[in-house]
């Protein structure tokens, strides 16, 4: 154990050596809270090794943050008391493209005796990742991120959430225009995304004013959770040097289409992928069946998790392509539940594509819980019904009922309550963790309860 720690400090110390040769004179190191805002503590460069070593001091309360940074409680955590220890992940220190002198770190959580605070999202992440391989199962993740984009203001005053919004762009949903009248910002955009390691797929305009999309490679479950708070992180950076604002919130405008953060998933057994097996229905093997159809079952519970906030539900409207009912099918972008063929020559074509979720969410909660979902799927041997064509949406009540096609929550509320009487979901997070999520819920709920739709997203607007 000795030999190990003294490995690692010799690394840390070389780590920062690079580090400081490079330019860099801070590093950031940031986690996720349970209302999905990323909170930070940095280090000065040759700090790191020490940092590396010792942690860093945070207070525990962070767990029951809301978005507007008010503090509740559950029975386990809350008040001033107790003190955590952040551990930088130095295989994750990244030198930041569009901040100069800074790197960042995503961080573990453990207590000052060293052991795992109980409620840290990112080694959640990583038990489940660890849960499904000892089933056999690896699972490669990744994330779309939404986001609109805006002139800030002069002077750079702080956003209040009824300022009005100018957009740099004019150009039609999924237009060339927008590309053309943005080309140095998105240029700017994925050259920081590739210098920084992230592999990105494809950029577009989407649906809404200023609206764009980013796509990037799979990975790990825990990779693609760092991933995509770098993704953000960078796109908020380089939108600032361009004198622009990038807001991720689920409902930018209200009654506008809003910012998804689809999840992707890919199966595989000993490196073959479960979604590519010839003469199974889907092409789907068992073990895929049965966990596409525990994370179908739980979506219920899982838009606690996914769509953490009052703002998720004006995002999740019939018709809009944000999968509001319960129902999977191929290629279909109505479906809650998304099965993606690939190119039939792609041996790693084939995954499936959570469309519900929000960037509101913690990406290492969502990761996780899905996980669990669909692990407790493979345990159940869960089926998955007949594959919906269409739009649920324009269908009458009579045939959804027919088909059992049922509307997933319309509230966090409705959510919340899903994710409360869930025991699969309980058993994987743990109490700690289980109810530091339900009472942040609960907050945010009654927040915003008698607040119309306008005013819930103007309120969020700028806190993701």
């Amino acid at each position: 154990m000795g030999s190990r720690a003294a490995q690692q400090r010799q690394e840390a110390r070389q780590l920062a050596a690079r580090l400081s040769a490079e330019g860099v004179r801070n590093v950031a190191l940031t986690w996720v809270d349970n209302a999905g805002i990323a909170r930070v503590k940095t280090v000065p460069a040759e700090r790191l090794a020490a940092a590396a070593e010792r942690g860093v001091g945070m207070s525990p309360v962070f767990d029951v943050f809301t978005s507007d940074d008010a503090i509740t409680a559950s029975d386990h955590l809350g008040g001033p008391d107790g003190d955590l220890r952040l551990f930088p992940d130095l295989d994750r220190v990244t030198t930041l493209a569009a901040q100069p002198g800074w790197a960042w770190a995503p961080a573990d959580r453990y207590d000052q005796l060293g052991l795992p605070h109980p409620a840290c999202q990112r080694q959640f992440a990583r038990r489940m990742t660890e849960r499904a391989a000892t089933a056999g199962l690896e699972l490669r993740m990744g994330f779309e991120t939404e986001w609109v984009v805006t002139r800030a203001p002069a002077g750079h005053q702080a956003p209040t959430g009824d300022e009005p919004l100018d957009y740099p762009c004019a150009g039609p949903a999924y237009g060339m225009t927008r590309v053309v009248e943005l080309s140095d910002y998105l240029r700017d955009v994925t050259e920081a995304l590739s210098v920084q390691g992230i592999d990105v797929l494809q950029l577009h305009p989407e649906y809404a004013p200023g609206q764009f999309e980013v796509t990037t490679a799979p990975g790990d479950p825990v990779r693609a959770a760092d991933d995509v708070v770098l993704v953000r992180e960078t796109i908020r950076a380089v939108s600032v040097r361009h004198g622009l604002r990038a807001s991720f919130a689920p409902s930018f405008v209200a009654g506008q289409v809003g910012n998804g953060c689809h999840l992707h998933l890919g199966l595989y057994r000993d490196g073959t992928s479960l979604h590519r097996s010839p003469d199974a229905p889907w092409g789907l093997a068992p073990d895929a069946v049965a966990f596409l159809g525990g994370v179908l079952g739980a979506l219920p519970a899982l838009l606690a998790i996914g769509c953490p906030s009052p703002a998720s539900y004006l995002r999740l409207q019939p018709s809009h392509w944000a999968g509001v009912y319960q129902c999977w099918g191929v290629e279909n972008r109505e479906a809650a539940l998304r099965l993606i063929t690939g190119a039939p020559d792609d041996a790693d074509g084939g995954h499936a594509e959570i469309k519900t979720f929000d960037a509101a969410a913690n990406p290492y909660l969502a990761v996780g819980s899905v996980i669990a979902a669909g692990l407790h799927g493979v345990d159940s041997a869960d089926r998955l019904p007949e594959p919906e064509t269409g739009d649920p949406g324009v269908l009458g009540v009579r045939e959804r009922a027919r088909r059992g096609i049922v509307r997933l929550p319309a509230t966090l509320t409705e959510a919340a309550d899903r994710l409360e009487k869930s025991a699969p979901l309980y058993e994987a997070m743990g109490e700690v963790l289980h109810g530091a999520v339900l009472a942040v819920r609960r907050a945010e709920e009654a927040h915003f309860a008698e607040s119309e739709d306008d005013e819930i997203a103007a309120a969020t607007r700028w806190r993701w």
